[in-house]
């Protein structure tokens, strides 16, 4: 491997032998580094590969920024808690988390404590990826110090989620979560119901509206294919129909994408679910 940029003594942007360029970290990597130089490869302690179009500049110098003692903590505890390899091919994932947690131990070190003000939606909307963040949590305190609150498993918790959008920053998956409870509220008004999140079906519908954000986001919802079954969703749920172009509409204001007919067709069949479920447990 060659390098193309020098970011710090631990952090060097390279081109490998597939001529793709990579971020390499490892202590004093960069320390005798120079533009067009081969790579010493004893020095290289771990390898990210950028993807989905992500600018390899851009990842590098937010890598330099975070110590190697921080670093290497997050890759661990990812590792170790099944989120992510040793070495990552997704370094946005690894470089956010370990740029929240660089923060959070400067704001322990002054004494202070975030409460955020997502937790309950968190805590309730993303129920695995909240569990996951407290088990990261316990690994990352495991090796850092000061110790972190356990307040900070929100905001893992939420990059956690981040990690299945192309966007690199939280903003996506804060409207995200805005518009579930949009929402969820609707259905609960439309209808006069009391549609409680942990419910079966309520959380599928949550999980499908996630992977609603995933294809808006990659620019593939589901149209065409499905178009049959999706005018059959229409015909057998009328009200449940109107909801979702209700819930649409919220969408396209929220996020300025219109739904394609067969995504609002899914929208209505999880709507008619979720007042079946909550009327028969009402009666």
């Amino acid at each position: 491997m060659k390098v193309l940029r020098v970011l710090n003594n631990n952090v060097v942007l390279a081109r490998d032998e597939k001529n793709q360029e990579v971020i390499l970290t490892g202590r004093g990597i960069g320390f005798s580094s120079s533009q067009g130089k081969r790579v010493d490869p004893a020095l290289v302690k771990r390898v990210f590969v950028p993807v989905d179009g992500r600018d390899p500049d851009h990842l590098a110098e937010a890598l330099a920024l975070i110590s190697e003692e921080v670093l290497q903590a997050v890759v661990t505890a990812l590792h170790e808690v099944g989120i992510e390899e040793r070495e990552s091919t997704r370094p946005t994932l690894a470089i956010a988390v370990a740029d929240h947690i660089a923060g959070a131990l400067e704001r322990a070190g002054r004494g202070i404590v975030v409460e955020y003000p997502l937790r309950a939606e968190v805590q309730t909307l993303y129920a695995a990826e909240y569990a996951q963040a407290q088990r990261l949590l316990r690994a990352v305190n495991e090796r850092v110090s000061p110790k972190l609150d356990a307040s900070e498993a929100t905001a893992l918790a939420l990059h956690l989620v981040n990690a299945g959008f192309v966007s690199g920053d939280l903003s996506f998956t804060y409207t995200m979560t805005g518009v579930i409870q949009q929402m969820l509220a609707v259905v609960r008004e439309r209808y006069g119901l009391n549609v409680s999140e942990a419910s079966m079906s309520a959380a599928r519908f949550i999980t499908h509206v996630r992977y609603l954000f995933v294809r808006i986001q990659q620019r593939r919802q589901l149209k065409g294919q499905e178009s049959t079954i999706g005018k059959g969703i229409r015909q057998h749920y009328p009200e449940a129909t109107r909801t979702a172009q209700q819930l649409a509409t919220i969408v396209e204001l929220r996020l300025g994408q219109q739904l394609s007919d067969d995504e609002v067709s899914y929208l209505a069949l999880h709507v008619a679910r979720m007042t079946m479920d909550a009327t028969g447990a009402a009666t």
